[in-house]
């Protein structure tokens, strides 16, 4: 399945059925009364978030939805139906703009959210609406209502406890499947990961969302690499761990790549919880992870945790430091 996070599309709700004009025409009456019926109302569009879904593809393709018409008002008093909402349902962390990308209308953060974007025209009033004592045959009615219209903007920003962050193949998707049961794509070159992917990471009876990022590259709020395009589902993560892989030279700039990135792109992320972890201490000796760890450490003034994707030391210790510290992003005041 490809993954789709942005898309823009043009809605538009129904209009309301037309009020009807009629007479009634019946034997043995006389000068039968007006008995034309209302219109039905157009339905309405409506956004359902759906826990389910984690791409907004299904508006790739088909660009433009519009809700049925309500049916116009006929004889004998009766009044058009009025028909069903569309429904257009999204993934969870789904936000919906104005078309040009600038005004936030809604924004889905749970499962099961419904929002009325557009609302469906009424329907018109048939002329038996406008009898009275000094008109009993009006043959006035009224049209129903335009549906609004409008062109939107969608942004999928996934919604994750922690996010997995660092340069191109520095073992983030291996720390993943190492974690959770999320299968990512993993080889020996750079970019393997080109979509997110999401696990869920079990600590004993406990869990949280652990999304990987697509590897970043200097200039990549700027779109060099892989570009901005999924900086913005880092601001969704509560808690960062950051990958650093011990075996590359210079660790003290890989690490400060990767932050000014994060800040380059949007000041809250600055803000958020780090945990800095050197991947691949099986592959060095304990003096460089030593050297390394103590760089980093002077660097940031945080503890640094050695870890090993391939055999997997470290990794628990890193998972209950990371709950402690998702557990403490979801809530802020204990």
């Amino acid at each position: 399945m490809q993954f789709i996070d942005e898309a823009r599309i043009y809605i538009k709700a129904g209009d309301g059925g037309n009020g009807a004009v009629s007479f009634r025409r019946e034997k043995f009456i006389d000068r039968g009364g007006p008995d034309g019926g209302d219109g039905g109302d157009g339905g309405s569009i409506v956004f359902r978030s759906n826990s389910h879904l984690n791409t907004l593809l299904q508006f790739r393709f088909k660009r433009h939805f519009m809700a049925d018409n309500g049916q116009n008002g006929k004889g004998r008093n009766k009044s058009g139906k009025t028909k069903d909402d569309l429904i257009l349902q999204v993934p969870v962390g789904t936000q919906i703009f104005s078309e040009d990308g600038n005004l936030l209308i809604y924004d889905f953060t749970t499962d099961n959210q419904d929002f009325e974007m557009l609302k469906g025209g009424l329907g018109g009033l048939g002329n038996a609406h406008f009898k009275s004592s000094t008109n009993k045959s009006p043959r006035k009615r009224t049209e129903g209502e335009i549906g609004e219209e409008m062109n939107i903007a969608l942004k999928l920003k996934l919604l994750s406890d922690a996010g997995l962050i660092g340069l191109p193949n520095v073992g983030k998707s291996t720390f993943l499947s190492m974690t959770s049961a999320a299968k990512p794509k993993i080889a020996d070159y750079p970019f393997t990961t080109l979509k997110p992917g999401l696990g869920v990471v079990y600590v004993s009876d406990e869990e949280f969302v652990l999304a990987d990022i697509p590897g970043l590259i200097a200039g990549a709020h700027e779109g060099s690499g892989l570009g901005d395009r999924f900086l913005k589902h880092i601001e969704r993560c509560g808690v960062l761990l950051h990958i650093i892989d011990v075996t590359h030279e210079d660790v003290k700039q890989d690490y400060l790549t990767i932050r000014d990135e994060l800040e380059s792109y949007s000041p809250l992320l600055k803000e958020k919880t780090e945990i800095i972890c050197l991947n691949k201490v099986d592959s060095v000796s304990e003096e460089e992870l030593a050297e390394k760890m103590k760089i980093l450490n002077n660097l940031t003034g945080q503890k640094i945790y050695p870890i090993s994707g391939y055999t997997g030391n470290g990794i628990e210790i890193v998972l209950k430091k990371t709950l402690e510290a998702v557990k403490a992003w979801q809530n802020p005041e204990e």
